[in-house]
């Protein structure tokens, strides 16, 4: 069984959830979609910091 991150309602579902969309996964567990919106926001953080360094000259 899959598991996905719905947007709209910022909960867990299963593969008869909302439309895909909305959705981030498919993860192998509940717990890993639970955390998945995490690593998401984590890595696009990074992303933003890397962004700015080059924007202002840094390596």
């Amino acid at each position: 069984m899959a598991y996905f991150w719905c947007t709209d309602h910022k909960a867990v579902e299963d593969e008869h959830g909302c439309r895909a969309e909305v959705r981030l996964g498919p993860y192998p567990t509940r717990e890993a979609a639970e955390h998945g919106v995490d690593a998401l926001h984590e890595r696009n953080e990074r992303l933003d910091a890397e962004d700015r360094a080059w924007d202002e000259g840094g390596d």
